[in-house]
Parts: C-alpha cells; structure tokens; sequence
C-alpha cells in the first residue's frame, strides 16, 4: 500500500474508533440515565403513596418530582453534549492532519514533477504552477471550510444545551 492510501486507512481507522467511542459513552450513558430513572420514579411514587391529602400530593409532585426530573434531565443531556463536542474535536483534528497530509504530498508530487521536466517544456511547466497553486488557494479553503463547520456545529450544540438549560431553570415567583 501506498503512503498516502496508508493515511487515508489510517484515518478511516480513526474516525470509526471515534465513531464507535461516542456510541459507547451515549450507551452508557442512556443505560445509566434509564437505571437512575427507574430507581428515581420508584422512591417518589412510594413516597407519594405514603401522603394522604391531595394537595400535598400535588405540592410535593410539584416541588420534588418535577425539579428533580429536570435536574437529572439538564444532566443527562450535559453528558450528551459532552460526548458530542469531544467527538467533533477529534474529528476536526483528523481532518485538519488528512488535509495537510494532502497539501505536503501535492507540494511533493509537483515539485517533482517539475523538477524533473523535459528541457523545452517551461510553458506547460507554468502553467502546471499556476494549476498547483490554484490547487493550493483550494486546499486552504476547504481547510477553512471544514474548521467552520465544526465550530458552527459546536455552537449549535452550546445553543441547545443553553436553550434547554433556560427553559428548564426554575421561575422564581415574584414577592
């Protein structure tokens, strides 16, 4: 295998450990979120069962039950948000090594390429320059591109996490 066919193996690899780790985390994750839960919901509905008068029933369901489910609610969805954002790390991290690699063996195979030109072609070797370079403006900008969309993907993520950790604060009633 080639050097460059070894990187792109090699990145693949990468990517589908990463891939696979966030999958794991979120499985652990849900797996605790859902034993918690459970034991959560089974501690409140004995303890409810134990009150006899209906308000009380209902300021405590209000005051207890509620708070509780959006605090472990707010948690397990921190612990998602984590996941996802040292997911989107690595993977800008190996795209930004692809795309240099990339660069390094396009610099390589021209000069190369030039170096090695026939006496009499200085034309086509211009233009062939003038190519590479545009090629070059190119890989900058896909660059700039990629590192965008991950950090547009991290704040979509902080977005969510602040909207639904607003929506989920508990209103304070005037005095």
């Amino acid at each position: 295998m080639s050097k460059s066919q070894q990187k792109v193996v090699d990145a693949s690899k990468a990517v589908g450990r990463m891939a696979i780790e966030s999958t794991q985390a979120i499985a652990q994750i849900n797996q605790k979120a859902a034993q918690d839960f459970a034991g959560l919901i089974q501690k409140r509905v004995s303890e409810l069962m134990k009150t006899q008068d209906p308000k009380s029933a209902f300021d405590y369901v209000h005051s207890e039950v509620l708070q509780d489910a959006a605090k472990e609610v707010m948690h397990y969805q921190q612990q998602l948000m984590d996941v996802l954002k040292s997911g989107n790390k690595e993977l800008a991290e190996i795209a930004e090594v692809m795309i240099q690699d990339s660069k390094t063996d396009l610099i390589h195979f021209v000069n190369d390429a030039t170096n090695n030109a026939p006496i009499g072609s200085e034309a086509y070797v211009s233009v062939f320059k003038t190519s590479f370079n545009n090629a070059l403006q190119n890989f900058e900008l896909v660059r700039a591109a990629m590192a965008d969309s991950f950090v547009n993907f991290e704040k979509s993520v902080e977005s969510v996490s602040n909207l639904s950790a607003t929506k989920s604060a508990p209103k304070k009633k005037p005095s």
